[in-house]
């Protein structure tokens, strides 16, 4: 039986693919056989494996960093949204069909958790470690009746939770106390410590903020992590194109339309690799 660790984030794009990747580069240096884990994706910009199936791009990243192929069992559900209110389902690498929001998330969402659970039990035979990722928040309360990627997915493996928060966007301290104060008693026993991404400047300056937050939560802040510029990892969630930026005036500029419905936009990122070449 696998360990497992897991990050939830108090919102989207906090970085919890980021330091799932980190952890699994990790724990492969240590010797570890570790496998990433994401039971639901939504996400356009997908990635099909050597056997064909279509997964969320950020378990790609992950098992590219365990020194592993990536497979289906990492990422068993994939939504790619159609419309602003459906979305098509691949399930085990495949698509099923276009289901509204609605009809996900009332009738087939715990259909497909059959296959969630078929997943962990085979990535819990064949690995050490599981490095399992949630997805948006946990405290999102109209959706948590049918949630299988977030405290379902803890409570079914019982992995500690470590909550993950932006501080670079601001509001990370209220994001953090009132997503720990919605969640119910049982899924905050699970949660065994807080980390701070995308810290900018001095932080003895943070420091009070920390003691406030260990104090309100009786949780521990275990980590502050620096904001990294340049990173080099693909995005997973078109969310990050808020903070492209315009590469610098070169010889050759090439200009992106960004439309409305956006999927495989990383396709974009390797122009930014050549020396005489602008990207915006």
């Amino acid at each position: 039986m696998a360990k497992k660790i897991m990050f939830q984030g108090t919102s989207s794009n906090v970085g919890k693919s980021i330091l799932c990747t980190a952890l699994c580069r990790i724990f492969y240096r240590r010797g570890f056989k570790t496998v990433p884990f994401k039971a639901q994706n939504m996400a356009l910009n997908s990635y099909v494996t050597k056997w064909g199936d279509e997964i969320g791009r950020a378990q790609v990243a992950q098992a590219e960093a365990a020194g592993i192929d990536p497979i289906v069992q990492m990422n068993p559900v994939l939504l790619k949204p159609t419309g602003n209110q459906s979305s098509q389902v691949v399930l085990m690498g495949k698509p099923v069909g276009v289901y509204s929001a609605k009809e996900y998330h009332t009738k087939y969402s715990l259909t497909a958790l059959d296959k969630v659970k078929e997943s962990i039990d085979f990535l819990d035979s064949n690995f050490d470690v599981m490095v399992i990722e949630g997805a948006g928040s946990p405290a999102e309360v109209n959706l948590k009746a049918n949630d299988i990627v977030n405290m379902r997915i803890a409570k079914m493996t019982q992995a500690p939770v470590y909550l993950i928060a932006d501080i670079d966007r601001g509001g990370a301290i209220a994001s953090i106390v009132g997503t720990l104060e919605l969640l119910e008693p049982e899924e905050r026993d699970l949660i065994k410590g807080i980390v701070i991404n995308k810290f900018r400047g001095d932080i003895k300056l943070l420091e009070p903020a920390l003691t406030f937050i260990e104090e309100k939560t009786g949780k521990k802040v275990v980590g502050v992590i620096p904001a990294i510029e340049n990173l080099d990892i693909d995005e997973e969630d078109s969310v990050a194109l808020e903070n492209k930026r315009n590469s610098g005036a070169k010889e050759i500029q090439v200009v992106v339309m960004q439309t409305p419905k956006i999927s495989n936009f990383t396709d974009f990122d390797a122009l930014n690799y050549e020396p005489d070449v602008s990207v915006r």
